[in-house]
């Protein structure tokens, strides 16, 4: 099938084809038709499989006729992060380019001001993110009872960051009368409540099992022997020096892991730079723009960035970390692999990830994935031992058991034994012509002021017995 044969308007056939797109991925050769229909569409796909495309088409079809109006947007698309709105703003720019459809990003890092002044002229296409969105809303900025089109791109990352709050909220600002397309890459509980609540009799399409990976990406693990985060940024360095890495994605569970990663590869020459949500806006999107031209060759990235973002020649995805939800892991990879080319994914798996390692295998439906073979690597690159008790800071000092050792076996210098009474002999006490005084007869001796000591024979003077002076004396 061809995107002729979909019933799309000849500009944006132009635009496709300029763009060289030719024929549609099969999420967009469902979903596009429905959503041309009118209908709600509740699509489900695995990442890197078109679905950006599967609900802009459609939506510029439609907006490309009537006219916006002040604060009061025709369509809504709600993104999980501000990378993903900023690439969906692209795409509407890339595919609605022979038409005059006005268009305003809401994301977080970005002046109020500049945003509202979109707001005011009136917008076609509002792409936000959940939070950015009520604060305008709650500013009085901006009304939703004009939306015609409501989109929830990468629904699933959603509700991991918390947002389902926000978008129930959201979908209550809005018309019931608005039509809405669903899209998401996995389908947990939470997220069929919320379309069973919200979406009007929708056209389910599932052109794949939940949470697959695609045919494209060649995976593997490497098993490093010890949980030892310097052994991993090792092994990590030879599957890069290894491989044929054009550019890569390197995926971290915590952010202070993206930052020393980085850091570390940087230190032994390697092209690379950290994107978190810590981070500022603007070298966030810098550092994307550097990696979609080629500047940077390393991306190293927590889950921020595994969701929806399209950088289509990405060689390959290293997991330095095993990620704790197991989704995450198909949404990781997805990075590579895209419309139609060949990708590698790697994971590094230590002894401490078995559980998580386990929940990837059941998500993905598969008993084991490939092992890169590293054992002569690991041989020569054995961590040091660190002896029981020994505390974090000679650790990381190095090992110093070679001096402890040498300091004990030192000779102590030996301390003088006062001798005892009974340890005197008795030649010396029979040529005194009497005992020998010794140092507890030294030790009985009054001394002067405060400290004198009693000796054992002093009777204890109290008021049992004893008669005070005072009551002794004459004429009492």
């Amino acid at each position: 099938m061809r995107f002729e044969d979909l019933g799309l308007e000849p500009k944006i056939l132009k635009a496709l084809t300029e763009a060289g797109y030719e024929s549609p991925t099969p999420i967009q050769e469902k979903a596009i038709p429905e959503a041309l229909a009118g209908k709600d569409v509740l699509g489900i796909a695995q990442t890197g499989t078109g679905k950006t495309a599967g609900f802009t088409l459609p939506m510029i079809h439609r907006l490309s006729k009537g006219r916006s109006k002040a604060r009061m947007p025709r369509s809504l698309v709600l993104c999980p992060t501000r990378e993903l709105a900023a690439q969906v703003s692209e795409s509407f720019e890339k595919y609605g380019k022979y038409h005059k459809l006005s268009m305003a990003l809401l994301i977080g890092g970005v002046s109020f001001a500049e945003q509202d002044m979109k707001l005011t002229r009136g917008v076609d296409v509002l792409i936000a993110t959940p939070g950015r969105l009520l604060d305008h809303f709650e500013r009085g900025k901006l009304l939703l009872t004009g939306v015609e089109v409501m989109v929830v791109d990468e629904a699933d990352r959603m509700l991991d960051m918390g947002f389902i709050p926000d978008i129930e909220k959201i979908f209550k600002l809005t018309p019931f009368t608005r039509q809405t397309l669903f899209f998401s890459a996995t389908m947990p509980a939470e997220i069929q409540r919320i379309t069973d609540q919200f979406l009007s009799a929708p056209a389910r399409i599932e052109v794949s099992r939940p949470a697959t990976t695609a045919d494209t990406i060649t995976q593997k693990i490497v098993r490093v022997p010890a949980r030892d985060d310097k052994l991993k940024r090792a092994a990590l360095r030879k599957l890069i020096d290894d491989h044929d890495v054009q550019n890569g994605i390197v995926f971290c569970n915590r952010k202070t892991n993206v930052d020393i990663v980085a850091k570390s590869l940087q230190k032994h020459g390697y092209n690379a730079r950290p994107i978190h949500g810590d981070l500022a806006q603007s070298f966030r999107m810098e550092t994307l723009e550097k990696f979609r031209k080629g500047e940077t060759s390393l991306l190293i990235a927590s889950d921020v960035a595994a969701r929806g973002l399209d950088i289509p020649a990405v060689s390959h995805v290293f997991n330095f970390d095993v990620p704790v939800n197991s989704d995450d892991y198909v949404h990781r990879i997805g990075r590579t692999g895209r419309a139609g080319r060949k990708g590698a994914a790697f994971m590094l798996v230590t002894p401490a990830d078995g559980k998580a390692y386990d929940a990837v295998l059941k998500t993905i439906g598969a008993d084991a994935i490939e092992e890169e073979d590293f054992g002569d690597f690991f041989e020569h690159n054995k961590p040091e031992k660190k002896s029981r008790g020994s505390s974090r800071k000679s650790a990381d000092k190095g090992d110093t058991s070679d001096k402890s050792d040498q300091d004990d076996k030192k000779e102590k210098p030996s301390r003088k034994r006062t001798p005892k009474k009974s340890d005197q002999p008795e030649e010396a006490a029979n040529a005194s012509g009497g005992t020998v005084a010794s140092p507890d007869d030294t030790a009985r001796k009054p001394s002067r002021g405060r400290g004198k000591k009693k000796s054992d024979d002093d009777s204890v003077v109290g008021m049992g017995d004893h008669t005070p002076a005072f009551l002794l004396r004459p004429g009492l």
